[in-house]
């Protein structure tokens, strides 16, 4: 029997004036949630959300280690995020900076990511806590209409985990 996805479940919410709350369950066990998330053949395969190709994924996936993501859109536009890891609990929490770089000065103000995977019954909740500097900096995530990239990333992601399965 081939486990079923869950299409677009993703919740998005506004906790606080810098923060954006992202929770989304899996049909899929945590580790392999947690492989997907974080293996570079793997990420390759899930982050481009249908928006063009995943041309770099480099993960040093390692207290103080970076990561660097890069998408090419269909359009031929470069889409590039990266940052360090601060905290790694193998299968059940990640804590790393991220920066856009298609802004200048972002090294200055990273957003701080907290992915924590919970599992009950072979199935994963995703929570994902993002937290920004300010108000202004939330609101110009969410006007570039992320929520809609992110549901189609975190649903081939869900596929990817199944593949593994």
């Amino acid at each position: 029997m081939v486990a079923k996805t869950n299409r677009r479940a993703a919740a998005v919410t506004l906790p606080t004036d810098n923060q954006i709350l992202i929770i989304r369950e899996f049909n899929a066990p945590r580790h392999l949630i947690f492989k997907a998330w974080t293996t570079p053949e793997l990420i390759k395969r899930w982050w481009h959300a249908k928006r063009g190709k995943a041309s770099v994924t480099d993960v040093d996936l390692r207290v103080g280690g970076t990561w660097r993501w890069v998408m090419i859109t269909h359009g031929g536009v470069e889409v590039a995020f990266h940052g360090e890891y601060r905290e790694i609990v193998p299968d059940e929490r990640i804590v790393y900076t991220e920066v856009y770089e298609g802004i200048p000065g972002g090294d200055e103000n990273p957003a701080v990511v907290t992915v924590t995977l919970t599992e009950v019954n072979g199935r994963t909740t995703l929570t994902q806590m993002v937290e920004v500097a300010n108000r202004e900096t939330r609101d110009t995530i969410i006007n570039t209409g992320m929520e809609d990239g992110l549901q189609d990333a975190l649903d081939l992601m869900e596929e990817v985990a199944i593949s593994l399965a």
